[in-house]
């Protein structure tokens, strides 16, 4: 899957060097400074790269944190809400993609502010051997909890050659991380796979990276298609809540520094897709709720392989 990440990349014409892409076709509407995106240019970029799509998507929950609705939309009730972690698993016929990378036990603690919160064990340590089998490895954005399952890892030095960064997010982690226990001294950044892009990356047969920086600068978007057609939209952390989506409405936390502009354009296009493409599964990393549902629906496997 590699080698046809970096050979099928060239033969589209893409410019792979420190992997910067640029192709006029596909990112021409960065030109503006909004925040913009447009599903029928991502599903060609989902076809760039030759190869047999991917067969399904598995996540697994490996801890939670306990807030209050209205944290998470801002205007929601205060009643108690789930925020799951989570880290999501591309499978192929031939090997995996990890989304996201899980946390340890040290890193849990930063986002439980002094209390304990739910941490599974086991979870964790199907998260570390599916990151050991996968092919690629893959963020949403540059926080602890989507990260650090690489970053602070003991396997750390095995895993970042795998490891595909953002400059923006390499950025964050080297100048201003969000935790001591992940931030990257300039010799270990140098381990990863740095890329940059204008708007959208082909990442494999059916995957593709999609520039959303708001949430954090270096937070992106990742577009699933399996080859039964099915599509999939990960949306990291720009909502904790789906709710967010559905009303177009932020986050109202005071430990988040965002930047709500951008957000808030992605959460109204994100709302556009829901009557425009309605099959396509748009997935929030920690909802608790979505993800239960999706996996009793059968539409996500609640398992890593």
């Amino acid at each position: 899957m590699t080698s046809r990440l970096t050979v099928a990349a060239c033969l589209a014409g893409l410019v792979v060097v420190g992997a910067t892409v640029a192709d006029p076709r596909i990112s021409a509407q960065t030109a503006s400074p909004a925040w913009s995106a447009s599903l029928e240019d991502i599903r060609r970029t989902a076809a760039l790269i030759p190869g047999r799509r991917p067969l399904r998507l598995n996540l697994l929950k490996f801890a939670e944190s306990r807030r209050t609705k209205n944290f998470s939309v801002k205007g929601a009730p205060t009643i108690p809400s789930v925020q799951a972690r989570t880290a999501f698993q591309v499978m192929y016929a031939d090997g995996s993609v990890m989304v996201d990378a899980g946390m340890n036990l040290a890193v849990h603690k930063f986002f439980g502010r002094g209390v304990d919160e739910p941490y599974f064990p086991d979870a964790t340590q199907q998260i570390d051997q599916a990151l050991q089998r996968a092919r690629l490895i893959v963020v949403t954005h540059e926080h602890g909890d989507h990260v650090a399952g690489v970053i602070a890892s003991p396997l750390a030095n095995d895993l970042a050659p795998k490891t595909i960064l953002t400059r923006s997010q390499i950025q964050t982690l080297t100048t201003n991380p969000q935790m001591p226990e992940i931030r990257l001294s300039a010799e270990q950044a140098r381990r990863f796979v740095a890329v940059d892009y204008d708007a959208y990356f082909p990442l494999a047969p059916g995957i593709v990276l999609v520039k959303a920086a708001g949430h954090t600068p270096g937070s992106q978007m990742v577009y699933v298609t399996l080859e039964s057609g099915r599509e999939y939209l990960l949306i990291g952390d720009a909502t904790w809540h789906m709710d967010g989506v559905r009303e177009i409405t932020g986050k109202d936390a005071p430990w988040v520094t965002e930047d709500t502009g951008a957000v808030l354009a992605q959460l109204t296009w994100l709302n556009g897709l829901s009557r425009t493409d309605p099959g396509l599964v748009v997935v929030a990393s920690h909802d608790d709720e979505q993800h239960a549902t999706l996996i009793q629906q059968g539409v996500l496997a609640n398992r890593l392989e």
